[in-house]
């Protein structure tokens, strides 16, 4: 699976039904660019194929602001706005219906696909490493 798909009816991230990924070794994890950062703004995305969110995320000053398209839709704009997320800025853009998506946002999978975004406590800056 390249990419999540919600499927309510098979469930397609069940824990029980995903095998275990071979090993890539340490060096292929440290290679990615994984940062804090904090969603600035929330635009509808009805050019994608799912429903989708564009997000806006200030990284810090080395990274900047970035900008991806999510399919985080359990989400309101309300809740996404100031919200601290985790991203990997350095896997290249990809463009989604005419939009450049310049990182990826990190989360956890519900059985059914559902994104959860990854939570970071209270004080961690914009920009900073995740270990």
């Amino acid at each position: 699976m390249a990419q999540h798909e919600i499927d309510p009816e098979r469930l397609p991230y069940a824990p029980e039904r995903l095998e275990r990924k071979p090993d890539v070794g340490a060096d292929h994890f440290f290679a990615l660019d994984l940062r804090a950062g904090r969603v600035t703004a929330v635009e509808p995305f009805p050019e994608a194929r799912k429903p989708a969110w564009k997000l806006t995320v200030d990284f810090g000053p080395v990274v900047g602001t970035l900008r991806t398209s999510a399919q985080v839709t359990n989400y309101s704009a309300e809740e996404l706005v100031g919200r601290m997320v985790v991203g990997a800025v350095n896997l290249g853009p990809k463009r989604i219906a005419g939009f450049t998506s310049e990182f990826l946002v990190l989360g956890a999978l519900d059985p059914d696909g559902t994104v959860r975004l990854l939570e970071l406590p209270e004080g961690v800056q914009e920009g900073a490493p995740i270990a």
